[in-house]
């Protein structure tokens, strides 16, 4: 599977998660966040760069459990909790954040 972006074709595996990492710009996540209907915020982006940064220190995609514990760390309790990352992104927040943020699929989701 593919994406076009800024008349590039980028490779996605079935699920829509880009095989390339080094695929990944700002024009992308837009592209991918357009077809997953979210709407990007301030406050996604905020999710969204916290999870390029956690995966460039870890080399992995955190479970939504590790997420909402580490970004409330980071961005305080209002923001780390479920309920609020659920209403940025409805489809799961470890899963479709990670698609977003052009990582791979976080381990532990299904």
């Amino acid at each position: 599977m593919a994406i076009e972006v800024g008349g590039k074709t980028l490779e996605t595996d079935e699920e829509g998660y880009l095989v390339n990492l080094a695929d990944w710009t700002e024009d992308v996540a837009n592209a991918i966040a357009k077809a997953e209907n979210v709407d990007m915020s301030g406050n996604h982006w905020e999710v969204v760069n916290f999870l390029r940064e956690y995966y460039n220190e870890y080399q992995i995609a955190p479970a939504v459990r590790v997420l909402t514990k580490a970004i409330g760390k980071k961005l305080g309790p209002d923001k780390g909790n479920s309920k609020y990352l659920y209403e940025l992104f409805p489809y799961g927040p470890a899963k479709q954040a990670c698609k977003i943020a052009g990582l791979p699929k976080p381990t532990g989701c299904v």
